[in-house]
């Protein structure tokens, strides 16, 4: 086992745990319901004013991030 191997082994258990914790923090998402039928599925308390700076905008956001770090870890440690 070589050296890069091994700190790429450990960044990959380090975004891999990062990962977990972002998608188990976030809010469970309406799957539509009633809601969607009387027409209020796309109704926003603040608006999209607000887009992205509250925790749940955040933790999407490094979850799309993490995602891709991690698939891009998981191809190098694939070819190292």
């Amino acid at each position: 086992m070589s050296i890069p191997f091994i700190i790429l082994s450990v960044v990959f258990a380090l975004t891999s745990s990062a990962l977990v914790f972002a998608i188990l923090s976030q809010k469970k998402r309406d799957a539509g319901g009633v809601g969607s039928i009387a027409g209020m599925g796309n109704v926003d308390s603040h608006g999209s004013k607000y887009k992205g700076r509250t925790l749940d905008d955040s933790l999407e956001r490094w979850t799309k991030i993490g995602g891709a770090v991690l698939g891009v870890l998981a191809v190098v440690l694939c070819l190292v």
